[in-house]
This record gives C-alpha cells, structure tokens and sequence, in this order.
C-alpha cells in the first residue's frame, strides 16, 4: 500500500511538473504586443508599439514602482518578453546574464557566461553593452570577448555557444564587442569583422554556421548592432562596421553594397542604421557626421548605394537617432557634451538645433520612442521626455534618476507594457508610465 502511495505521489509530481514546464514554454512562445524583446525594441527601430502613455510627467517625474540592486556593472540596456527582463553584467571576475520577474524586478536566474573581459574604458566602464535578444523559449547575448550564448529563457541554461574570435577570425574592437545580436527567421545573425566573416548567420538552433559573409577590403567589426530590410524583392543586413555601412544579402552572405562617409577615420561607429522606403541613414561622431544613401538596381542587377546628402550636424556618438514624421531626432556631438538636433530625413536640412539654444536644455543622450513621445536619457543622467515636432523643441517633463554613480548613462532606455526602464550599472529602475 505504502508502495502504491509513493508511486501515485511520484508520477502526480511528474504531471505537475510537465504541466509547468509546458506553461512556461508557452508563456516564452508569446511575447506580449507591448514587450521591447531585443535591442531598441520590436523592430529595431527604438520604437514601441504601446499607446496609452502620460503624455506629460508629473513634477519629479513619474512614480518609481521598483528599483533593484546587485545586477553587476554594465551598460547593458534590458530586453522585456513574456513576463521577464533579461540582460548582462559583469560580477567580479565572471560575466553573466540573468533574468528578473517583470512585476517586481525579483531574480529568476543567473548564469556565468565565461570569464570577465579586461576593459579600456577611461570612464571605468564595469560591463557588457549588449542586450538580450529573445526569441521564444531562447535568448541570445554577445559578450565583450565575442563570446555568442544561447541559453534557455525559463532557467538560463547554457544550450550552445560560439566565439566569434576563435570560430570566425573576428578581432575583438578596441572598446570590446557591443553588438547585440539578431534573430531573423531560423538565423542569428551577427559581426565578428573577421577577414572571412564580416558577418556570419549561424543556425539559431544549434550554432552551426549557415554562411560567412567575406566584405571586400575587410571593413571589421565596430560597435552598432545591424537590422534586417527589405529592398526590391530582396531581403538584406545592414551594417555599420569600422569602415564602412554595408549590406549584404540575407540568404547567402553576399556583398551587395556600401557607403564609407558615415563612418568615421577612427572606427567608433556605433548607431544602428535607420531604413525606410529604400533609404538608409547612418551616422557617427569624431568628425564624420549622418549619411542618407539611395538604394538602386545597377545595370549588371547588382545593387548600388548613392549618397543624398551627408550632415555634420548629426555627429551621433553611441545614443541612436530614431525616425518620426519625417524628421530624425538624436544627438550631435562625440565627448563635448553634445546636443539634440532635429533633421529632415530626406533632405538633411537643420528643422532645429538645441546647440542654437541659449538655455542647451538636453546635452548628448540615449532616444526611444512611445505613443508619440520621445524618452530622452542624458549621459550625464536626466530623463526627458519630449514631445516630437519639426518646428521646435517641446519639453513635457524630466526627473533625476536617484543614487546616480559616477559612470556615464550609457544604457538605452527600454519602455515596456507601461513601464520604463532605466539601467544604472548596478542598478535597474522601473517607473510607471502609464497613464491613469
């Protein structure tokens, strides 16, 4: 009898358990309409689907619903799916991913990726920038020294990894690898710059490589995270390396184009391109300023990049434009401080510049974009939150993020199922933004 007991106990705890891990699985199959599961956002394009935002802040800003500590130090901005926030840091002498429950920032689990890679940084940076791509019960993180980790989204277990240093030639950038890697269909996609393999796409399955794709000249890896278009029919990566913004066709790896003046003689490009209706805009700082280039049909049936136009007056260092009413928003300048400056997309006219205001209300900063707002994070620590126009800058709150460290705001901010994130190294702040 006792015998009989046990066994039914035994396999009622079986069946709860694959009734658990079923829900699990299926909870990691859907991410939510309003979730930010990769860098800047659902699209790529630091724009969140979400409506039903304050569209003016309360003095002092909106309210704090969680603030958590001990993440380890990074600039690593969090990615949101199916309940979770995911990012990197580094923790003494490891780097690590983790997970947190979205309603309360409570840990779900940490893993140990490989060891910490020894940094250059001048400001002291702690940390990995990438954020976490997920994609359905997966998550996918790049690491300072290329380590690329698929790991298990409900528990972090490590399911494959690849070095892109040692398995694909790439050299490891003067600041590190800060790529954050995409998921297109059955690929993860990503840039080890290696003199065979600009860029790989690997099966996001098992890791194996499905093609490397070799770049004329050897552009090399720098620090933007590419984004996947569509042009004529055909389907291609776009990246800014540390020569070059170049595209390459999705299917194989082939070379299909590039543009070299958005890219600066220092090779610290660090801005995702923007694309829309077969344009393409990159920028960088140190001198060389924001790129608009025409996508075509050669006459051999090849494709070919004109430029439109090139502006010094978005000299974007590392905190993203995005595009909205036609116009882009995002800072100018490298480490002078910097300002927001408004650009026509099309045609690179100046609509407004804050370098031109007496007051220089927001210096350089991170953008994201919800319900007809832009969320505004100065490196030196504000958050803004600015209303988009093309005649003018229209201010419709800020607040100081409390126990600010010393370290540069580096970390995008991520907007969420009614809620914005702020990540401070150790720190993650959560507020809610919702209105009421």
């Amino acid at each position: 009898m006792i015998a009989i007991k046990i066994q039914a106990f035994t396999h009622l705890n079986r069946t709860i358990a694959l009734a658990f891990t079923v829900a699990t699985l299926a909870q990691h199959a859907l991410c939510g309409q309003f979730d930010w599961p990769q860098w800047q956002g659902p699209d790529r394009t630091a724009h969140s689907k979400e409506t039903g935002l304050l569209q003016q802040w309360p003095k002092g800003g909106p309210p704090l619903t969680w603030k958590v500590t001990g993440l380890g130090g990074g600039d690593s901005a969090p990615s949101v799916a199916a309940g979770e926030i995911f990012g990197m840091s580094d923790k003494g002498e490891d780097e690590v991913a983790w997970a947190l429950f979205e309603k309360d920032g409570k840990e779900l689990w940490g893993t140990r990726l490989g060891p910490a890679f020894p940094q250059q940084m001048p400001q002291g940076q702690e940390g990995p920038g990438c954020t976490p791509t997920v994609d359905g019960e997966r998550i996918y993180v790049l690491g300072m020294a290329g380590g690329l980790s698929c790991l298990q989204a409900k528990d972090g277990k490590i399911i494959w990894q690849r070095s892109l240093k040692d398995d694909f030639g790439g050299k490891v950038p003067t600041w590190s690898y800060r790529e954050s890697p995409l998921v297109d269909g059955d690929k993860v996609v990503c840039t080890p710059g290696g003199e065979n393999a600009t860029i790989v796409a690997l099966d996001k399955l098992t890791g194996d490589p499905i093609w490397k794709s070799q770049v004329p000249g050897n552009p090399k890896a720098a620090y933007a995270s590419l984004v996947a278009i569509d042009f004529d029919g055909q389907r291609q990566y776009v990246q800014l390396t540390q020569k070059a913004l170049i595209g390459v066709a999705a299917s194989d790896g082939k070379f299909l184009w590039e543009y070299r003046r958005a890219a600066n003689s220092f090779g610290i490009n660090c801005s995702t391109p923007i694309y829309d209706d077969g344009l393409v805009f990159a920028a960088s700082a140190y001198g060389a300023g924001g790129g608009l280039v025409k996508l075509s049909k050669d006459t051999n049936g090849g494709i070919k990049a004109e430029e439109v136009y090139l502006s010094k007056q978005m000299q974007n260092h590392h905190g993203g434009m995005i595009l909205h009413d036609g116009a882009i928003f995002g800072a100018n300048g490298g480490n002078d401080g910097g300002y927001l400056v408004c650009l026509d997309f099309k045609t690179g006219k100046v609509l407004w510049n804050e370098g031109d205001s007496d007051k220089r209300r927001v210096t350089k900063g991170s953008v994201a974009f919800a319900d007809g707002r832009i969320y505004y994070r100065t490196e030196e620590g504000p958050i803004v939150l600015i209303e988009p126009s093309r005649k003018e800058y229209i201010e419709r709150g800020r607040f100081d993020q409390p126990d600010r460290t010393d370290k540069p705001a580096w970390a995008h901010p991520v907007i969420a199922n009614g809620k914005l994130y702020i990540r401070d190294q150790d720190a993650l702040f959560c507020y809610d933004v919702k209105a009421k």
